[in-house]
């Protein structure tokens, strides 16, 4: 199957379009997938490859601050990275509304995932937007405000700067925190994978959050994989499963 990565630039965003050319101008199931911290959207290109080779459009987004986009750090990094996910957060309706415009978007075969920031912004898009039909969590959080209290109490640990307003200053998160808002799941299927291992996102924050809400109705259809003795890092077989898992959703979708 031939792939083809095309390149555009929707409202400012740049992004990559990953998708089989002989379906390209096809309305195929879309899955937006964003890239970690410190990364960019070209990064994430073999996933996207994988995801393309299933039957599936691939929107691949530089976040605020990176890729095309890069602006150097604030001098609290923590606030850059919480803007960046606020920026995914607002633009997400763009990117699926251009989408739709140009009559390619089948609004019952909507996927998102991401790994690390990507899954952050993953989750906290699940509890304001109920067209997504199916999402993966890997390497993220579904609490970021238990993710926040953690940066900040490591920042002063490692001596660095961070205001005492911070938690006012992003006091939008809380209504993005999908742990504050587990209902919010709706029953749709959502894949989670975290290392045992992992030395920036705590592998507590998904494990204790599956755990409080694995036996509702609401969360009945969400897996969560656990990567043993694994960090920070996807690897090949675990991208083969994201895309395994997107394609039989979505499929069942439209069904």
């Amino acid at each position: 199957m031939k792939i083809e990565v095309l390149a555009r630039d929707i409202k400012h965003i740049p992004v990559l379009e990953v998708v089989a050319y002989d379906l390209r101008k096809e309305k195929i199931p879309i899955v937006v997938f964003y890239h970690g911290w410190k990364s960019s959207k070209e990064l994430v290109l073999t996933q996207a490859r994988k995801l393309a080779q299933k039957s599936i459009r691939v929107i691949l987004p530089d976040a605020q601050n990176h890729g095309k986009r890069k602006q150097p750090i604030s001098s609290i990094p923590s606030f850059t990275f919480w803007n960046s996910i606020q920026a995914n957060l607002a633009e997400f309706s763009v990117l699926l509304n251009f989408y739709d415009e140009i009559k390619l978007l089948d609004e019952k075969k909507i996927g998102v995932g991401g790994y690390s920031m990507g899954g952050i912004t993953t989750s906290a898009l699940l509890t304001q937007h109920p067209e997504i039909s199916v999402a993966a969590c890997i390497m993220g959080s579904p609490a970021p405000m238990k993710y926040i209290d953690r940066v900040q109490k490591s920042a002063k640990e490692y001596g660095l700067f961070v205001p005492n307003d911070l938690l006012k200053l992003l006091s939008w998160v809380k209504n993005y925190d999908l742990s504050l808002n587990p209902a919010a799941i709706n029953r749709r299927p959502f894949f989670i994978w975290h290392g045992t291992r992992d030395e920036r996102i705590p592998f507590s924050q998904p494990r204790d959050f599956y755990e409080e809400i694995k036996d509702q109705d609401f969360a009945k259809n969400v897996e969560f994989l656990i990567g043993r003795n694994e960090g920070h890092l996807v690897t090949t077989e675990l991208m083969d499963q994201i895309s395994e898992f997107f394609e039989s959703n979505l499929k069942k979708d439209i069904e």
